[in-house]
């Protein structure tokens, strides 16, 4: 019975955490409209700037490119978790938090959460702005569905990476570019934006078997009814090995900064 109170009373920790977090996006929307603007105006510069010039062998480029450009959103989201873990450390907020009757697990479980949610937001609003300029969903919308709870999942693995980065450095400075800098060359060595086989035959053989582009040809398969081949499985590993390896790290990190 304890164990159940105790799990409920994290529970609701989480709950009251994420609300804390979200309540910041009402008072500065600015945080989230910059945002969605970003990853918006990413889908119309390459589908209206580059489209007419890449072959991807999809019926149009925004079919090809949109299930790509939603994995680089979360991906690029789940920065914002060590920068704000970061901000809070360097505001005493974290002490403050410590010095409460509350579980102390539930300050992280509840700010990767809250980029979750953030995240859902965001991926909805482009796959609405994609339906407009030309996007169609052409392997049932379950497929759809579950593709984009494999993207959120991705999403929230590389929180927990944000989040170890924003515990160990010392300022919000240092975690925005800490978290920005390895994810870039990562983002334009993958299939996101053209096919790994364009690539030249060195850089192919790194970008086949990043978690990035594992994620964006699962996405695209579930979606426009490709060959899935065992890229499904690949991102459940990449996810379940990141998780397995940052959550504790993440935890070891914000156990430190007590001392």
């Amino acid at each position: 019975m304890s164990a159940h109170n105790s799990i409920l009373n994290i529970g609701r920790d989480v709950i009251t955490l994420t609300g804390r977090n979200l309540i910041k996006y009402t008072r500065l929307p600015q945080l989230l409209v910059f945002s969605t603007i970003q990853p918006v105006m990413f889908m119309l510069l390459f589908t209206y700037v580059f489209g007419g010039a890449l072959k991807t062998g999809t019926r149009d480029y925004i079919s090809y490119l949109l299930p790509g450009i939603l994995v680089q959103t979360v991906l690029f989201g789940s920065m914002q978790t060590g920068i704000s873990l970061a901000e809070d450390l360097a505001r005493g907020i974290i002490d403050r938090f410590r010095s409460l009757p509350m579980a102390q697990s539930a300050i992280l479980a509840a700010r990767t959460f809250t980029d979750v949610v953030r995240n859902l937001f965001v991926i909805s609003l482009m796959t609405g702005v994609g339906f407009i300029i030309g996007f169609r969903i052409h392997h049932g919308i379950a497929h759809f569905l579950g593709g984009l709870c494999l993207v959120l999942l991705f999403g929230y693995a590389f929180s927990w990476i944000s989040a170890t980065i924003g515990l160990f450095v010392k300022d919000v400075e240092t975690a925005q570019v800490a978290g920005f800098i390895w994810v870039f060359p990562l983002v334009f060595a993958s299939s996101i934006f053209v096919p790994v086989q364009t690539m030249p035959s060195w850089l192919q053989a790194f970008a086949k078997h990043t978690p990035i582009t594992a994620t964006a040809n699962s996405m695209r398969a579930l979606t426009l009814g490709l060959p899935a081949g065992d890229y499904v499985q690949q991102a459940l590993l990449w996810v379940a090995g990141l998780l397995v390896v940052f959550i504790p790290l993440a935890v070891y990190a914000y156990n430190k900064k007590k001392g």
